[in-house]
């Protein structure tokens, strides 16, 4: 379903993680042999190494996040759902946030910074889940970007 790419926390309060679909390991081994180098492959990859040992399966994670921000639509669904079916003993609000990021180097980029403000903007908020809809609103039109949001308890 999908594959954490990562979670940050932008100051001690937040918890954030950030999810797509694309696993890249299977393919790793394949890009070695292949020495592809014109798109960017081979540097993304070992960028990725550097981030973290190994692919994390979202669904897998038992972490409370306060924010999880995915980059496509589909991902944002499955998240939801996933989450809808976890057991709940103590539920705490999750703020889902889709912006989507097309798959490719360049657009990673620019996702990446977009993602960061984002991150940031929503981190400096007293009251997050009060303020949260104004905030999307303000970086919405900010970033010319559509953003899917919901809270789910989980």
């Amino acid at each position: 379903m999908s594959t954490m790419l990562g979670d940050c926390t932008v100051n001690m309060d937040v918890k954030i993680a950030v999810i797509c679909s694309s696993n890249q390991n299977r393919s790793m081994e394949a890009h070695n042999f292949l020495s592809y180098t014109q798109n960017g492959i081979l540097h993304m990859l070992d960028r990725n190494r550097r981030i973290k040992p190994r692919p994390e399966r979202f669904q897998n994670c038992k972490e409370h996040f306060d924010i999880i921000v995915t980059c496509e639509e589909r991902v944002y669904d499955q998240v939801i759902e996933d989450l809808e079916l976890r057991e709940k003993e103590d539920p705490e609000p999750t703020h889902i946030i889709n912006i989507d990021i097309q798959d490719n180097h360049e657009e990673a980029t620019i996702g990446a910074f977009m993602i960061c403000d984002l991150c940031t903007l929503l981190a400096q908020s007293e009251d997050l889940d009060n303020d949260v809809d104004e905030l999307l609103q303000e970086f919405e039109s900010r970033c010319q970007r559509t953003i899917l949001h919901t809270v789910v308890f989980y």
